[in-house]
């Protein structure tokens, strides 16, 4: 996962404020571009799938053309973001002949649902036929358009950080887009490190929400609870360093400080509940998280109970938890099971 500090030339971006512009609330502009160069194609390269006919990957990202901003009017902000891309992936067969072909997508943008872009995937002409152009036709097209949605996801929570802040008399406004619609606004758990500090504590209450979610892994509740309690499994599923004192009141802090909490009630291989929150929520704002482990003969259903999470939150907390913690469980671990 990277971390860009102050430093990184990713990270520099244009801003256009005065000095009378209290908590951003005139007027304030991010160029986004660069930034959203970067991250389009770290989610992009290396995405795979696999079927009986063999596997595909994306391995290079050949075109990315466009821009994207961010403005902030009267604390309401603004997206636009234009992109055409073309991306190269890599077929082998079961018997080893290797493929190659393009992914196409000419109209990734503000303007378009993701359920409605483009992608024209395409094997390169001097190759002969292959069940794999099916493959990246069918399920490679869909990982590429749920890295697309991660990446206006990312750009809605990331990338925006700072630019509303809570008021001491009233609530902050949720982020908004000005043309997207709400299904758009899919996000994942922030990898960046650029947030890591506590935002101020003004006092501002907020309107939360509740939801649950149930996963199934193929493996026992016992091993399933140290995935969560054991900190060098946690290191190994989010892919860097993480703090785990698995112990009731015991703290726990993982993906760059991005989301930390503590464990309030372990009951061993059955039931894990904890105060959770993601960075940049409200100071010392958390959501009460509830995991229930339910032993189902060869496999482990997980129940999970979220309450307390911002309203504005809500679908990005969903999407974190799918990737970050199911997803990325599955795996690291091999314990994949379908979704639902």
């Amino acid at each position: 996962m990277a971390k860009w500090g102050e430093g990184d030339p990713r990270w520099i971006v244009e801003e256009r404020a005065d000095a009378t512009n209290v908590n951003n609330w005139h007027w304030t502009e991010r160029d986004a571009t660069n930034w959203s160069s970067e991250k389009l194609k770290s989610l992009l390269l290396g995405l795979s799938v696999e079927n009986e006919d063999g596997s595909c990957e994306v391995t290079e990202v050949s075109k990315l053309e466009g821009e994207a901003s961010i403005n902030n009017r009267k604390g309401k902000l603004i997206f636009f973001y234009e992109w055409n891309l073309k991306a190269t992936w890599t077929g082998k067969s079961k018997t080893g002949v290797k493929y190659k072909g393009t992914v196409e997508v000419p109209n990734l943008s503000d303007e378009n649902d993701m359920e409605d872009l483009d992608i024209s995937v395409s094997l390169n002409k001097e190759e002969p036929e292959t069940p794999l152009t099916s493959l990246m036709k069918t399920k490679g097209a869909e990982k590429v358009r749920e890295a697309l949605g991660s990446y206006v996801g990312f750009l809605k929570t990331e990338f925006t950080q700072g630019m509303i802040l809570p008021t001491a008399n009233g609530v902050a406004k949720p982020q908004t887009t000005s043309q997207s619609k709400a299904k758009l606004d899919k996000t994942q758990i922030s990898s960046s490190g650029s947030g890591t500090a506590a935002p101020v504590n003004t006092g501002v209450k907020i309107p939360t929400c509740k939801f649950s979610m149930r996963e199934t892994f193929l493996t026992s509740p016992a091993e399933l609870y140290r995935v969560f309690l054991n900190q060098e499994m946690v290191q190994a599923f989010t892919r860097g360093a993480a703090t785990v004192e698995a112990e009731r009141g015991g703290k726990f802090r993982m993906l760059d400080g991005n989301i930390c909490g503590e464990f309030t009630e372990l009951v061993p291989d059955e039931k894990i509940v904890m105060k959770w929150r993601y960075n940049n929520w409200p100071c010392e704002h958390y959501a009460t998280v509830s995991m229930q482990l339910l032993d189902r003969s060869s496999e482990t259903e997980l129940k999970v109970e979220c309450r307390g999470v911002p309203d504005s939150q809500e679908e990005q907390t969903k999407e974190g938890w799918k990737r970050y913690y199911f997803q990325a469980i599955k795996q690291t671990f091999g314990f994949g099971a379908r979704l639902f």
